[in-house]
């Protein structure tokens, strides 16, 4: 059994996950936790359910505090199997359990699993239920991140249960964000926040604009540790980030087959140097689409650089780039660089390609490019170019 109070009658009974490391791609080197929330009153609810093959924890935990058949309402915020995958057992054991949804939810559950033989309760944002002292009232959130996605609110208890929003795949003792690192936690957020939800930055804008006029003391997300103590800075930090902000910081990343790119990506490097400027540096061999997903968020102005391989660009930086158009960062200039033998049209100018259809601002219209070991002159152009993207991160300095 492993339970926490959130609140007086509010406790949190999912599972904490230390082992996981891969999440659709995204390295989660700190682990995760599924989060599921029960709330004690004359009728019992449950907020969401955790990933299938711990549903025995889950189990486990909501029996400690309760029998199955007090549960009356099993809420269902996201139909993602890391959140719904063990509704389904649940179900079984908690005979008196409906679910409570919204429409595109059900629709959601009944391509997940059979839902025939369970009891439906369909709810929208004009929807109270009442479990007798406390109520929970729900906001649609849509492509936050899926189209069903809602967050539910316990007004008398001021939490509000966010569903992915202000989540972060973070394994940790402590369930609130006071009792962990801060630095750490925040640094999960913006990982979680990059890799998840860049994408979906207007719509999450539109989740904080709907609850910016509601009392919350504490955020509790589906992955990671509950907000209570530092609300304002996660709060002012997505506000950040949904506006596409950045800071004066240069991105350089690339891949190099016989260091002549890695030559180019030094001199680009030298020539950022500016006062004001945060310059950032990555060979692709050495780091994943993770962690360059994090430095893109914030970051005014990158340049992707790659050898010409097969008439194309390395594998590794084609990944990266594939994984950042789906993201779509916004609001950022870019160059293309690096080396090639003999097919000069190719390589850089396929990066160059992708760089146009991620709208971002070229800097340059052609890609600087080497044919083979780049000589002096090659690399004074690199360092201009470098100096270049740090004159234009300085405006927002």
């Amino acid at each position: 059994m492993n339970t926490s109070v959130v609140r007086d009658n509010v406790y949190w009974v999912g599972y904490v996950d230390w082992d996981v490391r891969d999440f659709h791609g995204y390295s989660t080197t700190r682990g995760s936790t599924y989060n599921s929330y029960l709330i004690k009153d004359k009728d019992v609810a449950i907020i969401d359910s955790v990933k299938a093959p711990y549903y025995k924890y889950l189990l486990d935990n909501i029996r400690s505090l309760v029998s199955f058949d007090e549960v009356k309402y099993v809420v269902c915020n996201h139909a993602e199997p890391d959140h719904s995958g063990s509704i389904p057992i649940l179900m079984q054991e908690c005979k008196n359990a409906v679910i409570v949804c919204n429409d595109k939810c059900k629709s959601a559950l009944s391509m997940h699993y059979d839902t025939k033989s369970w009891k439906f309760m369909v709810v929208d944002e004009s929807s109270t239920l009442s479990l007798g002292t406390c109520t929970l009232k729900f906001i649609n959130t849509p492509m936050a991140h899926w189209p069903e996605s809602m967050a539910t609110y316990l007004p008398e208890k001021k939490i509000l249960f966010s569903m992915d929003g202000f989540g972060q795949h973070f394994a940790s003792s402590g369930r609130f964000d006071f009792e962990e690192n801060i630095i750490t936690v925040l640094h999960e957020a913006k990982k979680y926040y990059a890799n998840i939800v860049m994408l979906y930055g207007k719509q999450i804008k539109s989740v904080l604009d709907k609850t910016s006029n509601i009392e919350i003391d504490i955020i509790a997300p589906s992955h990671g540790v509950m907000w209570s103590k530092y609300i304002t800075e996660i709060i002012e930090r997505y506000r950040r980030w949904t506006e596409h902000k950045p800071v004066a910081k240069v991105l350089i990343f690339f891949d190099t087959m016989w260091k002549s790119t890695s030559l180019m990506a030094d001199a680009i490097y030298e020539g950022a140097l500016l006062d004001g400027v945060m310059v950032k540096k990555f060979d692709l061999k050495n780091t994943d689409i993770t962690n360059i997903a994090i430095e893109t968020l914030e970051s005014a102005a990158i340049a992707v650089g790659t050898p010409t391989l097969n008439k194309s660009f390395m594998p590794k930086v084609g990944e990266v780039l594939t994984y950042l158009k789906g993201l779509a960062p916004q609001g950022k200039s870019a160059i293309a660089f690096g080396s090639y033998g003999w097919a000069k049209k190719s390589g850089q100018h396929d990066v160059l390609e992708i760089l146009k259809q991620m709208n971002c601002n070229l800097l340059l219209e052609e890609p600087i490019q080497s044919q083979y070991v780049p000589t002096p002159e090659v690399l004074e152009k690199c360092r201009e170019a470098g100096k270049l993207l740090a004159q234009t991160a300085l405006k927002y300095k």
